[in-house]
């Protein structure tokens, strides 16, 4: 992917930020196993974040864990909304290449979002250990 095309991809994710409304977070909840059958190729090394990323929706859609702020959900459902589109800067039609901006646009959000996925981390496993048995 060279500069050109970093730069285009970082733009349109950024503006699809600003445009995720509260009912984007239920639409990608519900096409789950969709998002997750795109994560071959360059893609595969996010299964893990990405499974992370839905339990974050999950657990704020439901109100479980609301200490998070809207633009990191925003960041996170603009994310996956990216990885379905099909017509993104680089076309997925192409085979592995049409999902290199996807795996950039995955890395860009994951730096954007560390801090809150950290804490969301911590939330869950202190949340884990005072669960009984």
């Amino acid at each position: 992917m060279d500069k050109r095309e970093k730069r285009k991809a970082r733009k349109e994710f950024e503006e699809q930020i600003k445009r995720v409304k509260p009912e984007d977070v239920e639409e990608v909840l519900r096409k789950r196993e969709e998002i997750e059958g795109k994560l071959k190729g360059p893609l595969k090394k996010f299964i893990d974040e990405v499974k992370l990323f839905f339990e974050l929706l999950s657990d704020f859609a439901s109100g479980r864990y609301r200490k998070v702020p809207w633009y990191t959900i925003a960041a996170v459902v603009a994310a996956l909304l990216y990885i379905l589109n099909p017509f993104d800067v680089i076309p997925d039609l192409i085979p592995l290449i049409g999902q290199i901006d996807d795996a950039f646009v995955m890395g860009l959000c994951l730096m954007m979002v560390e801090e809150d996925l950290n804490k969301y981390k911590t939330w869950k496993e202190k949340k884990r250990g005072s669960e009984p048995a």
